[in-house]
């Protein structure tokens, strides 16, 4: 079976995807739906990562929750600091952040984090893994910031992934 669909839930979400796009649910779209669901990751499989080693669900469901939180709360803030930008200009700067990460799933984990978090413009990850650089929007606190940072995304990830 693996051989026919390596990865029936990217499988699913092609097929479910090509029909949201289409926007059409006659026997030639879920036709062709089908036969794209089934080639695409065959024809693409040497470019899928193997999978990580996921370990603790729990701490995984809490992080995605927390980011979701972080998402809205981040896009307040933004939204604020733009807003009162005259009377109090934000303190946007490049933050160094040190990693203890060293697994590759968690640092793009951390990575896609760091992009959908509005205030956080910017990121770049040193070559030997050891430290993101991180352009923030607003950060009166840097040591604050680098603090919520490892407690709030890197300490999770380092449950889940190593």
């Amino acid at each position: 079976m693996k051989r026919i669909v390596p990865a029936p839930w990217l499988s699913v979400g092609i097929f479910g995807g090509w029909l949201l796009l289409n926007q059409s649910l006659s026997v030639a779209q879920l036709l062709l739906a089908f036969v794209v669901a089934l080639a695409m990751p065959l024809l693409f499989s040497a470019l899928r990562p193997s999978p990580g080693p996921m370990r603790r669900w729990g701490v995984l469901l809490r992080l995605i929750a927390l980011v979701g939180v972080d998402v809205v709360a981040s896009a307040l803030q933004v939204a604020f600091g733009v807003l009162r930008a005259r009377r109090r200009p934000p303190q946007s700067a490049f933050v160094t952040v040190p990693l203890e990460l060293r697994d590759p799933h968690a640092l793009a984990a951390l990575a896609v984090i760091t992009a959908v978090v509005p205030g956080t413009v910017w990121s770049e990850l040193a070559a030997d893994h050891s430290v993101l650089l991180v352009h923030v929007f607003d950060v009166p606190d840097e040591a604050a910031f680098v603090a919520h940072f490892k407690q709030t995304y890197e300490r999770p990830l380092k449950e889940i992934f190593e």
